[in-house]
């Protein structure tokens, strides 16, 4: 089902209700009531006939169309600006990862030429070198009950 403009008024035509009128060049008009046909056949510009959509339209005063339009185009901008504004957070963190990573890499690489001086030349010999004194003096010791 179709729902038709009435061609004087701009309202709805609704299937079966208004009337349908048919010049000799087949172009059609169709109205919605007795109102709109009568005012056709006085040939009145609609534009100029105060009750119709097309004179608050053309006096500037229909603000539906333009309200909505202007809310469309407000709300479109702000989810612009707000895809915008993730992806530009996305990218700035995006970017800050990749600056700490290459600043792990370096450090990682930093320690590793300078691993002298983290650690002590006889860090890992404190165990063995332990382990020979007391070996050391179990020996006197085996070596002094010898003797007596």
């Amino acid at each position: 089902m179709r729902i038709e403009k009435c061609y004087f008024c701009s309202g709805p035509v609704y299937p079966g209700h208004g009337v349908m009128f048919v010049r000799n060049d087949c172009k059609t008009f169709r109205f919605c009531r007795s109102k709109c046909i009568k005012n056709f056949k006085k040939k009145r510009n609609p534009r100029k006939t105060r009750w119709t959509k097309a004179f608050r339209k053309s006096a500037g005063k229909e603000l539906t169309v333009l309200f909505t339009f202007f809310l469309c185009t407000v709300q479109a901008m702000k989810k612009v600006e707000e895809i915008k504004q993730k992806r530009q957070a996305r990218f700035i963190m995006n970017r800050l990862k990749k600056g700490k990573q290459l600043e792990k890499e370096e450090a990682i690489n930093e320690v590793k030429k300078n691993i002298h001086l983290i650690r002590a030349p006889h860090a890992g010999k404190a165990k063995q070198m332990e382990e020979k004194m007391v070996q050391k003096l179990q020996e006197d010791v085996e070596m002094g009950d010898e003797d007596l």
